[in-house]
């Protein structure tokens, strides 16, 4: 008997829950694979929610946050980007038990943090511009995925209050939208605590926000380990907070190398930076 069949006979629970997971998982790659998006329902913890709706709060105060003055990221939107330097409980999102095996499924495990911002969109906001989150990226479409994105419900996403708009297969299409297009869309509705997962070629945008209260979500967003990431994140996170992530997320910020040579610092993986130690092996050692 294997290491591995000796242990599942020894926790048969834990086993079953595993592979439970697992098949959730292939559940959720296979949707958006087919439609180009799923959503986890309650798949974050209420507690987490409430811990970040509050940091939410108190950033918007402390760093006096204003909507933008473009279309696109909304004047009646408030957006605070690069939140993994602004607290503890943002480090928490990026690799989370329930949505990052789901991405790296979509990717693959040497996905890296491509940007992490909150989104709450006040009530009074217009729907935002049809678009896809990788046709700033020029290789043909349709084409595998390079971008896999995330939305985090922190409140109810309704149709009334802006629930993110999507068109089902249009990651299969061979082109882009037209800013400002008018294209038939559906609201991605779920209940607070739950995560919207996307292909980067599907198309999509904010809906408005005709209801009472604000709508608000946090966009985690990832790319594959060989695309630039949308947020700058070796600069834009001091070397002083990167120390303190733990080994995973250092990864998926860029401390980290891809399929053993994409980003190594000559011949090193740049975890050396943090002072830590490391595989150093490149793709000509193995």
């Amino acid at each position: 008997m294997t290491e591995a069949a000796e242990m599942a006979a020894m926790d048969p629970v834990t086993a079953d829950d595993d592979e439970r997971r697992q098949a959730q998982v292939a559940i959720h790659v296979d949707r958006i694979a087919e439609q180009g998006y799923t959503i986890v329902e309650n798949a974050i913890d209420p507690d987490l929610v409430e811990a970040l709706n509050a940091e939410l709060e108190r950033l918007e105060r402390d760093l006096d946050v204003k909507p933008a003055k473009n279309d696109f990221e909304g004047t009646r939107t408030i957006r605070i980007y690069n939140l993994l330097v602004h607290g503890k409980v943002f480090e928490r999102i990026p690799i989370h038990p329930n949505v990052l095996p789901i991405v790296e499924g979509v990717l693959d495990k040497g996905c890296l943090v491509s940007s992490l911002s909150s989104i709450s969109i006040m009530p009074g906001e217009t729907a935002q511009p049809i678009h896809a989150d990788d046709q700033l990226i020029p290789i043909p479409k349709p084409h595998p995925p390079v971008v896999c994105n995330t939305m985090w419900a922190l409140t109810d996403f309704t149709e009334e209050n802006g629930a993110t708009r999507i068109i089902p297969g249009s990651h299969r299409f061979d082109h882009n939208p037209d800013y400002f297009g008018t294209y038939d869309s559906i609201p991605a509705e779920m209940p607070r605590g739950s995560v919207l997962i996307w292909h980067g070629s599907l198309w999509h945008g904010g809906g408005a926000n005709r209801s009472s209260e604000r709508r608000v979500g946090i966009a985690m967003n990832y790319c594959a380990g060989y695309i630039r990431q949308q947020e700058n994140q070796q600069l834009g996170i001091p070397r002083a907070i990167a120390k303190g992530f733990e080994p995973r997320l250092r990864e998926l910020v860029g401390y980290s190398v891809y399929n053993a040579l994409i980003g190594h610092i000559d011949k090193k993986n740049p975890v050396f930076l943090l002072d830590a130690g490391g595989d150093h092996r490149m793709v000509w050692d193995i």
